[in-house]
């Protein structure tokens, strides 16, 4: 079913990064598929590398990964189960580094660099705002574009009025600039440098090479390197040491997971994300 008035090969694209998205932003979820890089773990091993989370919340958060196809519980005997990544979830960690290297030119707090990790949260949960990724897409093959045609092309059984929240919040996100009310709606230089990452993430959820992304029809093409314009990500969190630096995406980036937990997993590929459901 179509979600947008955009070609259906776009709005299938679309889809499945939203979905892929959907996955992986909600709180925990990256921790937990970094603590399950190497060999399968036993649910009490798994919650010793994760001991900041309370009693009750692995459990849920391992089932909801499961059911989104990114982990598997494998049942040795009644007593003897452990959860290691699927082939989908190795692939996801070259995804990480990218959205790092995104964060670390165009995110800043006005008291510390963040964590790594906490620069992936905070970045995913930008781009998991409610439309933001159809409206991103557009800005990005339009350049510049009305509020009113946004809405026709990103909403289009929807009222009109109803795509400027979404807007006036990626606006305060520093992802999309206007010159005010009234006047059209353009990419931020954030926004604009997040092809490396929505390239890699659109690569991945069509089960692709990494390597793809530079060809991604939107977020591929070659791109000016503007000077960036920074925002300021909420409030740091407690969490374990900082990731690793990432590569360029033309270079199949590859994750060092030593620093945070003690086994790297190599990336494989696997089959597509398909639009409007989660993979077992």
């Amino acid at each position: 079913m179509a979600i947008t008035a955009l070609p259906p090969s776009t709005d299938a694209d679309i889809a499945r990064v939203t979905e892929a998205l959907a996955m992986i932003t909600p709180r925990w979820n990256v921790r937990i598929m970094l603590a399950l890089s190497g060999p399968p773990l036993r649910y009490s091993e798994l919650a010793a590398k994760l001991s900041w989370l309370q009693a009750g919340q692995l459990h849920p958060k391992l089932t909801s990964l499961c059911y989104a196809g990114l982990v598997e519980r494998t049942e040795h005997t009644g007593r003897h189960v452990t959860y290691g990544h699927t082939e989908r979830g190795a692939a996801l960690l070259p995804v990480l580094p990218v959205i790092v290297s995104w964060a670390e030119e165009y995110l800043e707090t006005a008291e510390r660099p963040l964590p790594a990790i906490e620069q992936i949260e905070d970045s995913l949960t930008l781009l998991t705002r409610r439309h933001a990724a159809a409206i991103l897409w557009v800005l990005k093959s339009r350049e510049e574009v009305s509020g009113r045609a946004l809405a026709r092309i990103v909403m289009p059984d929807s009222d009109s009025t109803n795509v400027y929240p979404p807007l006036r919040q990626l606006v305060a996100d520093g992802l999309v600039d206007t010159e005010g009310m009234g006047r059209p709606y353009r990419l931020s230089p954030a926004g604009a440098g997040l092809g490396p990452v929505l390239g890699t993430l659109s690569a991945w959820s069509a089960g692709q090479p990494l390597a793809q992304a530079a060809r991604h029809p939107v977020w591929g093409l070659p791109q000016a390197k503007p000077a960036p314009k920074s925002w300021v990500s909420s409030q740091s969190r407690p969490s374990p040491a900082g990731l690793p630096p990432g590569r360029s995406v033309e270079a199949a980036p590859s994750w060092n997971n030593r620093d945070l937990f003690s086994h790297a997993t190599p990336a494989r590929p696997k089959a597509p994300i398909q639009a409007g459901g989660p993979r077992r």
